[in-house]
């Protein structure tokens, strides 16, 4: 005879805590060799983030914005290439293109802060749920004044504004036969065509 007894709620387990890596433990393991130049990652809240391998259409828009608007920016502005932005202790993302104050020592002592960023642009194909939810929400955080996410599936530009806790209070969006202009250089204005070969 087997007898059976109704199935009791698993007993309540405390998960591990998590480690979060600073920024200053971030460098430690690329001085001791733990990552390498060539290791595609970034520190996100504490955590390694490893980065999708930039696949053609992905170099080729990061080209076409740089070589688009950096003729108009000379003296005006420094424009970064997936270089690091410290954003606090535990964040040190590396976005595609960063429009910064300009410095005559072009940061030489030190990566930019939220403060030095006029404008933050990601360009998103696969990664493109992450940047609009977890990287959206630590630029919001920072404060970070202005983020764009070219999204490929979308054939579009978000443009984010207004930074609010973990998030944006305004968003627009940019489609094909439209232009975008930075609000810190109005004068200056993307083709939304010319990012998707349209």
């Amino acid at each position: 005879m087997t007898t059976t007894t109704a199935a009791s709620a698993p007993p309540t387990v405390p998960l591990p805590a998590r480690r979060r890596f600073t920024v200053a433990e971030y460098y430690a393991m690329a001085d001791a060799g733990i990552l390498s130049e060539n290791d595609r990652v970034e520190l996100l809240d504490g955590d390694l983030i490893e980065m999708p391998p930039i696949g053609n259409w992905h170099g080729a828009s990061v080209k076409l914005v740089n070589n688009t608007i950096l003729p108009s920016l000379q003296g005006r502005a420094i424009i970064a290439v997936q270089d690091p932005v410290r954003l606090d202790e535990h964040s040190e993302p590396q976005p595609d293109i960063m429009l910064l104050h300009w410095r005559d020592d072009f940061y030489r002592n030190g990566h930019p802060t939220p403060g030095d960023v006029l404008l933050l642009i990601e360009v998103a194909d696969s990664s493109v749920e992450f940047d609009r939810t977890v990287k959206l929400a630590a630029y919001a955080r920072a404060g970070i004044a202005e983020l764009w996410i070219v999204a490929r599936a979308e054939h579009r530009i978000e443009a984010y504004t207004e930074p609010a806790g973990n998030e944006y209070a305004t968003v627009r969006y940019f489609g094909p036969g439209e232009t975008v202009a930075p609000q810190a250089f109005p004068d200056i204005t993307l083709e939304v065509n010319r990012l998707f070969g349209e």
